[in-house]
C-alpha cells in the first residue's frame, strides 16, 4: 500500500539544487489537511495530474478545497475530502546563485570597418547570478517530472544565451566606438547593457539575471587564423597575409635552394604589396600626402600594422626574424619611421 504523506517539507539548504521534487520518484500520496512547510529560500510548486494547481510561499499550509479551490475538480464529498490522493510537490529555491563562469567557447568576431583587417576577433571570461522569477514557469517549462534540478544542468544553456547577447552588444559598441584602444574601459558599460538584453530570455523560462560581470575581453591569439578559417578576409588583405606567410617559411628555410628563391620572390611580392597600401594608406581627401607627412616619427608594432594594413603578428614576425629594425625597451618595441620605410624599400 501507497504510504500516505501528512507532511510534506524539504529541509535542505539546496546549494546547488534548484528544484526538488518530493517524492523525488513516482506519485505521493496526499489527502485533504496535510501540511506543506516551505522554508524561507523555498517556494513550492503543488501539481496533480500533470498540471500546476497553487504556489506556497514560506510557511506552513493547510492542503484544502478552500486554499486550492482547484482541487474540487478532484476531490468529491462523496469520499469526506478524506481520501488519499495523488500529487506532486517541487520544492524551489529562491535565493541567488551567484559567481557563475561564463566564457566564449569560440570567439567572437566583431566587424571594425576600416581598422586593421576589418574585424575584431576576441575571447572573454567572467561572471554571472541569477534567481527564480517564478517557479511555476521554471518547473513546468524546463523542470519537468525530474526527480532533483541541479543549477549545473541549464548552466550551458544560460551561457550560450550571454554570450549571444555579448556578441550583440559588442557589434553595436563597434559601430560607436574604437574597441581597439578603449575596450578595457568599456566593460562596464557592456556588462550592463548584456543584462539589459539578456532579461527577456532568462524571464521567459522563470529567471531573472541578477548579474552580468566581465573579468577580461581581449583579441585571440589566433585572430588572424581564425578569420580565414571563417572566410571573412577582404582578398586583397588575405593576398597580403599569403604572401607575408611564404617570406617568413622562407626565412625559417634553413636548407636555401628553390624554396628561398620562392621565399624571395614572395617577399618582394609582399614588399609590393605593402608600399602599394601604404601608399594608399597615406593618401587624403583630394591630394597624395607623403609619408613623412603622415607617418610618425616613433610607432608601436600596432601602429606600424595600421598603416601598412597588416596585422600586428606580421609586424611582430618581421622583428623576430630581423627583416625589420625595432628598439626593445622594456617589454615593448619601437620602430622608427626610417627602420619601417627601409623595411618597405628592402
Amino acid at each position: 500500500m501507497a504510504r500516505i504523506f501528512d507532511v510534506i517539507e524539504y529541509p535542505n539548504e539546496m546549494t546547488d539544487e534548484i528544484v526538488h521534487r518530493f517524492p523525488e520518484e513516482g506519485i505521493g500520496d496526499y489527502r485533504i489537511g496535510s501540511q506543506v512547510i516551505v522554508r524561507e529560500s523555498q517556494s513550492a510548486v503543488f501539481f496533480r495530474d500533470g498540471q500546476a494547481l497553487d504556489v506556497f510561499k514560506p510557511g506552513r499550509h493547510t492542503i484544502a478545497t478552500a486554499n486550492i479551490p482547484k482541487l474540487i475538480d478532484f476531490i468529491g464529498k462523496a469520499f469526506n475530502d478524506r481520501t488519499p490522493f495523488p500529487a506532486e510537490v517541487y520544492f524551489v529555491a529562491r535565493k541567488e546563485f551567484a559567481s557563475k563562469k561564463w566564457g566564449t567557447s569560440s570567439s567572437i568576431l566583431v566587424p571594425t570597418p576600416g581598422v586593421g583587417l576589418g574585424w575584431q576577433v576576441l575571447t572573454g571570461f567572467g561572471t554571472y547570478s541569477f534567481q527564480v522569477k517564478d517557479p511555476q514557469q521554471f518547473v513546468t517549462q524546463i523542470v519537468g517530472a525530474t526527480g532533483s534540478y541541479r543549477s549545473s544542468e541549464i548552466e550551458g544553456r544560460l551561457r550560450d544565451i550571454l554570450v549571444s547577447k555579448l556578441s550583440d552588444v559588442l557589434g553595436e559598441t563597434a559601430q560607436k566606438t574604437d574597441l581597439t584602444s578603449k575596450l578595457s574601459s568599456l566593460f562596464e558599460e557592456v556588462g550592463a547593457s548584456v543584462r539589459a538584453k539578456a532579461k527577456d530570455d532568462f524571464e521567459a523560462i522563470g529567471l531573472t539575471l541578477k548579474s552580468f560581470y566581465i573579468g577580461g575581453l581581449k583579441p585571440s591569439e589566433r585572430a588572424v587564423q581564425e578569420l580565414r578559417e571563417r572566410a571573412v578576409l577582404d582578398p586583397s588583405v588575405y593576398a597580403q597575409l599569403q604572401a607575408a606567410d611564404a617570406m617568413r617559411e622562407a626565412a625559417n628555410n634553413s636548407n636555401g635552394g628553390a624554396g628561398l628563391t620562392a621565399g624571395i620572390g614572395a617577399g618582394m611580392g609582399i614588399g609590393n604589396l605593402m608600399g602599394q597600401a601604404l601608399q594608399g594608406g597615406m593618401q587624403s581627401g583630394g591630394g597624395g600626402g607623403s609619408a613623412g607627412a603622415t607617418m610618425p616619427d616613433i610607432m608601436t608594432p600596432a601602429e606600424a600594422a595600421k598603416i601598412m594594413k597588416v596585422t600586428e603578428e606580421d609586424i611582430m614576425a618581421a622583428i623576430s626574424d630581423g627583416s625589420l629594425k625595432a628598439k626593445k625597451v622594456g617589454k615593448a618595441f619601437r620602430i622608427s619611421k626610417d627602420n619601417l620605410e627601409g623595411f618597405m624599400n628592402s
